[in-house]
Order: C-alpha cells, then sequence, then structure tokens
C-alpha cells in the first residue's frame, strides 16, 4: 500500500494550519463535529430524493468514544460517507471543501439546508492534538468502505475495509503529554461535555457519548457504584430558532442566567430575525443591574456569534457600537464571510451591514422601552445612561442625531426625568434656550444664586448631575433649534429691552466701583458687572461665554494633565440686594474696606459653585475681622 502525497503544496500548508490558523486547540472536535453535522445534512438530504437511500430522523448521530487505554478519541457519525475517490479528493487536497461543493448545489434546490463548512480545512485542525489521524468510511451508494491514515506531512494512505455501516469514523491517537500541553485531557469526560457544551450545543443532531452515572449499591446504602449509559451531550434546539410566540418568558430568563451567568432575570429580551441579503436571528438582552466592572477597562464587551447553531467567537467587538455596549446576547448567521479558521469575523460589506442593522434594532427597543415603559426605561438609564451620553460626544457627535432623544435629564419640574423633546414641548413662548445647571444633586442645584431670575420667569432647568452631561450639551449645541445655555455661564439674555437699557445706565452710573472690585482682585476674575439673573442673592459667580466653564475647571482639576485650566471668572452683583448699596458706600467712605468686602463675596461665590478657594484659613479669619467692625 503506497503513500500518497497531499496536493496542495501539503507540507506548508498543513504546518501554517496546525500551528497558525487556529488560536485554541480544542476547535478540533467543533470542526470534527461540524463536519459530521454536514455529513448528516448530505445524507438527510439524499433520503428525501432518493427513495433507494431512505433513512430515518433519529437514526442521523454523532458519537463520541472515548479510549483512554490507546489514548484515542472517536468521532462517528451516520452521515452520507466518502468513497475512496472522495478521500482522495476530500481529504487529500488541503483545503478542498465538499461541503462548499453541494452548498452550491443546493443553493437554487434547497436553501434552507445549512451547510457549516466552507473552506475544507476544518478536519485538518485535528492534527493540532493527534500523532495520527485514521478516517473509516462508506458512502450511502457503495458497499465497499475505505481508510485513510496520515500522521500529518508526509502524506497519507487510503486502503479498502470492510464497513457494515453507511458512515464515517474519525479515529485520533492523540500525542503525547508534555510540560506544555496535556492532550489526554481530551479524553476527559468533563472536557468533552465542556467543548461540546461552548462550541456544538446547537448542532440539530444529538451528539451521543457513554457517561458514568453513580447509582446506590443495592448491598450497601452508604455506598455508590458506577454504571455507565449513554447520553445526548447538546441540546440540539436553540432557543433563538424558536418561534417568539412559544417561548415563555421564564425559558429567555433561565436561558440568559444560565448562559451569561447573572442572577437576575435581564430587564429587557431583543429577539429577531431578519431575512433577505444578510439574514441572519438575534438574541440580545440588557441586564437589570450594571455589572460590576461594566466601567471598567477589563469589561469586554460584544456579542456571541454562531454559524448555523455552531459556535465561531465569544466576543464579536466588531457588530456592537460602544454605545450599546451593556448590550449582551448572540448573533447566530448563515452569511457572514469568516476567515479560513471561522475563529474571526473578516471585515467587509456584510460585518458593517450586520453591525449597523443589529444598532438599528436596538436603538428601535430602547425608543420602544422609553414609549411604552417609562418606569422600565428610567431604571435602564440609571444603569447605562452614560453610555448613551458617551456615544453622543465621542467620534465628535457622529452619533448624536441617532442617540439624542434616548437620553433624558431630571429637571427642575418635581425633579422627574425628562427627554428632550419633552423639555423643549413645554417651554414657554419667550424662551430662547434650554436651561441647565450642574451640581452633585438635585438639592445642590436648587441653591444655586444663578436660578433666581429662571425660576421667576417659570423656566424649567435640565440638572445635570453628571460631570459628562456639560460635554454632551457642548457637542449637542442646539436640540431643534434651541441651544443649550448654562445658567452659569455667559449672558442668560433674559431681559427686555427697556431692563436691558436700565442695566446699562446703572452699570455705566457705577462703572468705578466695578473696576474697583475687579482691581482688588488681582486678576482672578475678567470682569464685575450688573446681574440680571439674581433675585435674592447679593453675588454670583459665572464663566465666560467661549471658555472653560466653573464646572468643566473642577473636572479638569482633579486630572494632573489638565489641572492648569482655568474658566474665565466673572462677579455678578444684585443691584436690588441692600449689599449693593453698602459696596456703593464703602466706595466713597471706606476703599480698604470695600476690598475687604469684594474679597469675601468672591470667596463666597467660589464656594457656593464648589470650587477651591485659596487659603480657607485667611477666609475665616476675615469673616471674624469683619464681623467686629
Amino acid at each position: 500500500m503506497a503513500k500518497k502525497q497531499f496536493k496542495a503544496e501539503s507540507k506548508r500548508l498543513l504546518e501554517l494550519m496546525i500551528n497558525s490558523i487556529y488560536t485554541n486547540k480544542e476547535i478540533f472536535l467543533r470542526e470534527l463535529i461540524s463536519n459530521a453535522s454536514d455529513a448528516l445534512d448530505k445524507r438527510h438530504y439524499l433520503s428525501l430524493t432518493d427513495k433507494t437511500q431512505k433513512v430515518s430522523k433519529k437514526d442521523l448521530t454523532i458519537r463520541i468514544e472515548r479510549n483512554k487505554t490507546d489514548r484515542q478519541l472517536i468521532i462517528e457519525d451516520t452521515g452520507i460517507g466518502m468513497t475512496g475517490e472522495e478521500m482522495e479528493k476530500n481529504l487529500g487536497t488541503i483545503a478542498k471543501s465538499g461541503s462548499a461543493e453541494f452548498r452550491a448545489q443546493l443553493e437554487k434546490a434547497a436553501k434552507n439546508i445549512d451547510i457549516i463548512g466552507q473552506f475544507g480545512v476544518g478536519f485538518y485542525s485535528a492534527f493540532m492534538v493527534a500523532r495520527k489521524l485514521t478516517v473509516e468510511s462508506r458512502a450511502a451508494h457503495s458497499e465497499q468502505g475505505y481508510r485513510w491514515v496520515s500522521t500529518g506531512e508526509d502524506g497519507y494512505t487510503v486502503s479498502e475495509i470492510d464497513k457494515p455501516e453507511i458512515g464515517t469514523k474519525i479515529i485520533i491517537d492523540l500525542k503525547e503529554d508534555t510540560d506544555d500541553e496535556k492532550y489526554s485531557e481530551y479524553l476527559e469526560e468533563y472536557k468533552i461535555r465542556d467543548m461540546v457544551k461552548k462550541y456544538s450545543d446547537y448542532v440539530r443532531y444529538p451528539i451521543i457519548m457513554q457517561v458514568t452515572k453513580s447509582i446506590p449499591d443495592p448491598t450497601d446504602e452508604n455506598k455508590t457504584i458506577d454504571t455507565y449509559e449513554d447520553e445526548t451531550l447538546n441540546s440540539m434546539i436553540p432557543l433563538w430558532k424558536k418561534a417568539k410566540s412559544k417561548i415563555k418568558p421564564e425559558e429567555y430568563n433561565e436561558f440568559y442566567k444560565s448562559k451569561y451567568s447573572d442572577w437576575k432575570d435581564p430587564q429587557k429580551v431583543i429577539h429577531y430575525s431578519v431575512e433577505g441579503n444578510l439574514s441572519y436571528t438575534a438574541l440580545m438582552f440588557i441586564p437589570s443591574e450594571t455589572p460590576y466592572n461594566f466601567y471598567y477597562a477589563d469589561y469586554e464587551p460584544g456579542l456571541q456569534l454562531y454559524s448555523k447553531g455552531v459556535f465561531i467567537l465569544d466576543k464579536a467587538k466588531d457588530l456592537l457600537p460602544d454605545h450599546y455596549r451593556f448590550v449582551t446576547g448572540l448573533i447566530d448567521s448563515d452569511d457572514l464571510n469568516l476567515n479560513i479558521s471561522r475563529e474571526i469575523l473578516q471585515q467587509d460589506r456584510q460585518v458593517k451591514a450586520l453591525a449597523k442593522s443589529i444598532e438599528k434594532k436596538i436603538h428601535g427597543a430602547l425608543a420602544d422601552m422609553l414609549k411604552d415603559d417609562r418606569e422600565g426605561y428610567e431604571k435602564f438609564f440609571d444603569n447605562f445612561g452614560l453610555s448613551l451620553k458617551y456615544g453622543i460626544y465621542r467620534d465628535y457627535g457622529i452619533h448624536k442625531q441617532d442617540l439624542q432623544d434616548l437620553i433624558i435629564f431630571r429637571t427642575s419640574k418635581e425633579g422627574k426625568y425628562a427627554t428632550l423633546k419633552e423639555y423643549t414641548d413645554r417651554m414657554p413662548a419667550d424662551q430662547k434656550a434650554i436651561y441647565y445647571a450642574c451640581g452633585s444633586s438635585p438639592e445642590e442645584i436648587e441653591k444655586l444664586p444663578s436660578l433666581g431670575k429662571l425660576r421667576e420667569k417659570g423656566y424649567e432647568i435640565l440638572y445635570f448631575l453628571d460631570e459628562r452631561d456639560e460635554l454632551v450639551s457642548d457637542i449637542m449645541r442646539t436640540y431643534e433649534d434651541k441651544p443649550f445655555k448654562s445658567v452659569n455661564k455667559g449672558d442668560l439674555d433674559l431681559e427686555t429691552e427697556d431692563e436691558k437699557k436700565a442695566k446699562q445706565e446703572l452699570e455705566e452710573q457705577n462703572k468705578d466701583l466695578l473696576e474697583t472690585m475687579k482691581d482688588s482682585l488681582g486678576g482672578k476674575v475678567r470682569e464685575v458687572r450688573i446681574s440680571s439673573r439674581l433675585k435674592d442673592d447679593p453675588v454670583c459667580l459665572v464663566s465666560d461665554e467661549n471658555g472653560v466653564s466653573l464646572e468643566m475647571e473642577k473636572l479638569l482639576s482633579r486630572d494632573p494633565n489638565h489641572s492648569g485650566f482655568k474658566a474665565s471668572k466673572i462677579l455678578e452683583i444684585n443691584p436690588d440686594h441692600a449689599i449693593f448699596a453698602k459696596l456703593q458706600e464703602l466706595k466713597e467712605k471706606d476703599p480698604e474696606a470695600l476690598k475687604e468686602y469684594t474679597d469675601v463675596l468672591f470667596q463666597q461665590a467660589l464656594l457656593i459653585q464648589g470650587l477651591e478657594i485659596e487659603d480657607p484659613v485667611a477666609y475665616a479669619k476675615k469673616i471674624v475681622d469683619l464681623m467686629l467692625k
């Protein structure tokens, strides 16, 4: 029996496949089971088209056997089998895929037949763990069996054998264990269970293995004895392939908790199928609580990827935009182009189209939840709203149009959440902008002096309670042509024309006072001016319209690389407050005292805004000194 050589630059290609294409050795079992599933598909199809080849669906199986004594792992199927010529063609030529040819023949006649193999190289992944591979097969139309044997790069032999049953048996003689690799692990029951569960749980034919079962010893109630029985290791029918109308909520919940290691039911299930140029099924979940490491670098987002029920990739990041990183689940597609090892998505138009479709579906599910389940949406937003906000300001706002109607803010209207649409719809006719205030809590914001005139006019205020909220408004700039306006930045433009004229006259009359106060602060403020936003409080601190805001200064001060960024500050004085008359009096009678009062008012305004003062001890002493005068 002469040894034959592989037909496709075999030595180099086989070496490449064994050492480079597959990143995980346990993939070999997935590939062999996938090939067996292909063979069973072919035989099932043959039984439908050839009356002489009838076979019962229950007889189409895959069996795994473990021979620890001889260090052999055996995978046997009752599929269509191979002739000697087909062995030469499919096993003797690397990258020759019978499955691909079969699928091409069926494209018009039977598009619902799922064929996993594409490249014809999966079989050779077994050489990662095998010192020798033996394939025994008998084709459905043949009475003769054949045996193919190879130890790898040096070629193979094919010989005739007696084989009573139709189908294929693959015998893997495992390599010897080394310090780095324990190949004997693939003979352990637990390992086979784990690999089948992980990669092949949804192959639609039963994968059977003899397993150990412990039963009570009839002769001694305190002991057990081991028995051996066949067990189907895979569940076969994926939950996501069932009709939604036939799936109970508790089935979704149990699937999610067992598969994604959560002890709570998901808040939202997104289950749908798409048919067309790119067909796929999605089963995705939104957790009911934020994962403990969700906002840390070690959190890995991404969807699991299946191809025809066979597990391919655990974290397909390319399929999920980062602002929806809270979504977990899986995608099962027949149409995606995978790389030759079926472990990595190829970057092509299909992947981009699939990702866009998934993004659109998630957006739609969130919009529906916001509309139909407001309480549930607010709970979701408390958990994952930061991701949506991040999506608005990352990449220079490329996603802001898609996400702006999904974000919500608490407001001064009863402290409840509102969408930007709800806010703008209830704006008074004379309101020119969307007003917001920054703070750590609604209570803190409500104490801001700068809200006085806005309250008087009945304008609603957005509460920016997260330090990133202002970044969102800076990127968006407007919503429905209404600009975002900080209550502590620039001119709020709240006066009538008569009020503006009166203010200008007052500032002109008190020009020397305002300049003296500004000079006394030694460059700490850009301007001291009469305020149009204060109602009951004496002073407030605001920032220049076009510079860094007070809130941004606080944020940047915590970053050593940006701590030098300061807001261009403006001290505003309430002309209707008694303190203004006192300052006017001091300007004439006691200029030194005016400086002291100005400093105290400035320090007070800093504290109200949550900004640090330079010397708390000196400030406290100055308060005491003024009290004693």
